[in-house]
């Protein structure tokens, strides 16, 4: 491993996996999710030119590898990779793939310091409302990884390196510098954590992935108000199909009615009752 890049301190493998884990999702001609444990990752674009979105949980490096390969070709490599936030389970195998393919990383500005060594996030917070994955969050990697000069801003004007046609949204609330993105012609959305499609606080539907809208995380959100305006921003531009950071891909009239639902009744369906990020005045 290079020695300028380092994981942080308590950068380990995490024990929790679901029936999706493995599972790959075609989601259009030119895009595919594939599930890793709990975690989904996108693979965006052809063998001419394609882009990694997120970099999976700890130790998943060869199976990314192994999954774009099995769609380009062996020693294909991404144009670039784009990460929605820096959460341990989004960055997992960021080091490996960085030393694999030596391929730019861009991310939000707001979440730079986090991939730099220079910042560690927030702790999960077990206290918060919710079921068992939420209790044991505790365990969850917080620590600042460090990737160096490997990590570039993603561009002021919105585009997306690797990713013509698409744009990348300032969806904050989850993580300071959270984003999606968004490609209009078809109006495909990749969510990240701004909202999911599992209840993942609950250990039994995150094994199972029943689908289920819900808001972001809760044991790592710690700014609801910001959450609710990015889920009110996509829900406005009227997706037809979204893949998020967990859960399944979902389209069509379930994901209008369910989205439209989320952003309306965000207070109630997603904001937690209590936790140490909970805004009291939301209530």
């Amino acid at each position: 491993m290079d020695k300028e890049m380092e994981y942080g301190k308590d950068y380990k493998f995490i024990p929790a996996t679901s029936i999706g884990s493995g599972v790959t999702h075609v989601v259009a001609s030119d895009i595919i999710s594939h599930t890793l444990q709990i975690v989904n990752i996108c693979i965006v674009g052809s063998a001419h030119e394609w882009v990694l979105v997120d970099a999976g949980m700890p130790n998943s490096a060869e199976e990314i590898i192994a999954v774009t390969e099995e769609r380009f070709g062996k020693g294909s490599c991404p144009k670039a990779i784009v990460l929605t936030h820096g959460h341990f389970d989004h960055v997992g195998a960021i080091i490996e793939l960085i030393e694999h393919w030596n391929a730019p990383v861009y991310a939000h500005e707001l979440e730079i310091r986090y991939l730099t060594g220079k910042l560690d996030y927030p702790k999960p917070d077990p206290s918060v409302e919710g079921g068992l994955v939420a209790k044991i969050s505790a365990m969850f990697p917080n620590k600042a990884i460090n990737i160096g000069q490997h990590v570039q801003q993603l561009p002021n004007d919105g585009t997306v390196p690797g990713m013509p046609h698409w744009k990348w949204l300032h969806t904050p609330g989850h993580t300071p510098g959270h984003i999606s993105l968004f490609r209009e012609n078809d109006r495909i959305l990749i969510a990240g954590d701004a909202f999911v499609t599992v209840r993942s606080d609950s250990l039994y539907k995150v094994i199972t992935q029943e689908l289920e809208m819900s808001g972001p995380p809760r044991y790592f959100t710690t700014d609801w108000q910001a959450a609710w305006q990015s889920v009110k921003n996509l829900a406005a531009l009227n997706p037809a199909i979204a893949v998020t950071g967990h859960g399944l891909p979902i389209e069509g009239e379930l994901l209008t009615e369910s989205l439209g639902n989320l952003a309306n009744h965000f207070d109630e369906i997603a904001i937690p009752d209590h936790g140490i990020y909970v805004d009291k005045r939301l209530h």
